[in-house]
């Protein structure tokens, strides 16, 4: 485990960037830049990186770490994990870096950026692609703020949720990149480990229990299962709706709007409640001709 004093500076890019005199276009490749850097910086530090595209069941898989040793070490519980913010608190927790890979390429000018990933164990979360790009839509249109579309390079016009999901720079194209260029890495990187939401839904006991061993813990069954018990979707809501998790990342943008929650639906193959019949084939194809079968989607 990394030491205790490594603790990341405070990242300055909103005090910094609204001061420099260039174009807007320059200040957006700018925050991606130093982003890129705040990233690459927590990657050398870390002492497990948990890595997924957007929409993947992350905030879950969070609140379930977070609780373990919440419990475990008796933390607070609005205190989630994020990079060393539990491991100030109790040095026993390790430092973990939640990523989605985003900017680390701005940053060192290579996309590819493997040899990074390599000295450090890695889990790649992923999800059907398709349900997603559904929940992407909903984020895109319910929470993201103006400023995030743009650094994003997602669509700043509305659209319908099919045309999300077919136009290739953030949508179903764009997500089945992402993960196809991470399953090529499964042969090559010992150290990385694949977790699909989906099986974490079906056992989640198990699949947590291997997660928690990634990162050097050892949990009794009560651990898992009261864990398991305190991250069950209703609970999440109600917690979220109610504003009782106090993190602005987990709390409904409106609480008449059950769309803009982030604890949303967590429905398995829930995409086919928005598409007729004709775009569900399309969608479909998409996926059975371009997405590695390695996934099981």
């Amino acid at each position: 485990m990394k030491p205790a004093s490594l603790v990341l500076a405070k990242f300055t890019r909103k005090r910094l960037l609204p001061r420099l005199p260039v174009s807007q276009k320059q200040k957006l490749l700018a925050e991606r830049r130093l982003r890129g850097k705040e990233d690459y910086s927590k990657l050398s530090l870390s002492d497990v990186v948990i890595v997924s595209h957007e929409k993947s069941g992350r905030t879950w898989l969070r609140v379930m770490l977070s609780r373990f040793y919440q419990q475990r070490y008796h933390l607070p519980e609005n205190k989630l994990l994020n990079f060393d913010r539990l491991h100030r608190l109790e040095p026993r927790v390790p430092v973990v870096f939640f990523t989605h890979d985003r900017h680390l390429g701005h940053y060192t000018g290579n996309w590819d950026n493997e040899e990074l990933y390599r000295p450090t164990p890695t889990i790649l979360l992923v999800r059907d692609p398709r349900d997603v790009v559904v929940s992407f839509y909903f984020d895109w249109k319910y929470r993201m703020s103006e400023h995030n579309r743009r650094l994003y390079s997602l669509p700043s016009d509305d659209m319908s949720i099919h045309e999300f999901m077919m136009q290739p720079e953030s949508g179903l194209p764009a997500v089945i990149d992402f993960m196809n260029r991470w399953h090529e890495r499964l042969e090559r990187m010992h150290n990385l480990s694949m977790f699909r939401y989906e099986d974490l839904r079906t056992d989640t006991v198990t699949g947590l229990k291997q997660i928690l061993h990634i990162l050097g813990a050892e949990p009794e069954q009560q651990e898992i299962e009261d864990v398991v018990a305190y991250a069950e979707f209703e609970k999440m809501k109600k917690r979220e709706q109610s504003g009782q998790t106090r993190d602005s990342r987990i709390c409904a943008t409106d609480p008449s709007n059950p769309d803009s929650f982030k604890a949303r639906r967590a429905k398995v193959g829930g995409y086919r409640d928005y598409f007729n019949d004709e775009q569900i084939r399309e969608i479909d194809a998409l996926v059975a001709e371009t997405l590695s079968p390695g996934y099981g989607y």
